[in-house]
């Protein structure tokens, strides 16, 4: 259980640091199940496009 719990540290600070989000914001996210669009991804700071329509 300890490791579970270290490894979520490790990857709520990760997801701090590359979308800009407070940790404390990133670990309320992820204490639960939180589904995003697209669009609110790109908001977020997970991706930096969304691609609409394939040429």
């Amino acid at each position: 259980a300890r490791e579970i719990l270290k490894t979520r540290e490790q990857l709520n600070k990760i997801l701090a640091e590359r979308t800009g989000q407070p940790l404390e914001k990133i670990q309320r996210d992820t204490e639960r199940d939180y589904f995003l669009s697209a669009e609110e991804s790109k908001e977020y700071g997970l991706v930096d496009q969304v691609i609409n329509k394939r040429s």
